[in-house]
This record gives structure tokens, C-alpha cells and sequence, in this order.
């Protein structure tokens, strides 16, 4: 699954600059990176209904509609894919609690 996010990921950034008539993630770019920030800020909060309302379709749905706009949020300000990727191999096996001690939160 992650190669289909990689990938994803790729397409995304080389969709910057695109034109924006041919491109969503173009017109999203062309935006400006708070809109992009905005835009996943939403889609987590349509994906947070569907969960409280148990609809499983809509979840689904939503679920892939944060993941683009998490990619699409991470490119407009340059946090590489990969970057996010190795730091939840850094972080794999390590209890969440004992992670969150070592960062101070």
C-alpha cells in the first residue's frame, strides 16, 4: 500500500506548476500552501463525521480524499514523502508514549 501512496506522492509534486484548468493539486498549489493546509483541515473533518457515524463507504472514501490532501499539503511546503516515511520507520517499535517522552510532548 505504501508504493500507491509513494507514488501518489510523486505524481503530486510533479504536478506543481502544471496548469491549473488540467490539475487539481495544480489549482491547489496555485493557491498557496495555507489553502492546501485548509483543504486537508476539511477533509479530516468530513473523515471524523463519517467515523461518528459509522458509515464505512464514506469513511472509505473520505479516508483517500486525507491522504491526497495530506500529500498534496506536505508538497506545498516541501516535506518530502520519503522524509515522512523514514521517520515512521524511526518510530516503528518504539511505543507511542515512550516517542511522544523523547519529543517532550
Amino acid at each position: 500500500m505504501a508504493n500507491v501512496l509513494t507514488r501518489l506522492a510523486r505524481t503530486i509534486e510533479a504536478r506543481k506548476g502544471e496548469d491549473e484548468k488540467k490539475s487539481y493539486a495544480a489549482k491547489l498549489f496555485a493557491r498557496g500552501p495555507e489553502k492546501c493546509a485548509e483543504k486537508f483541515g476539511e477533509e479530516a473533518i468530513e473523515a471524523i463525521i463519517e467515523a461518528a457515524k459509522g458509515n464505512k463507504q464514506a469513511l472509505t472514501e473520505e479516508a483517500a480524499d486525507v491522504l491526497f490532501h495530506l500529500l498534496v499539503m506536505l508538497s506545498s511546503r516541501d516535506v518530502k514523502w520519503a522524509d515522512v516515511l523514514k521517520e515512521l520507520k524511526r518510530r516503528e517499535g518504539v511505543s507511542g508514549i515512550v516517542e511522544k517522552q523523547s519529543r517532550g510532548k
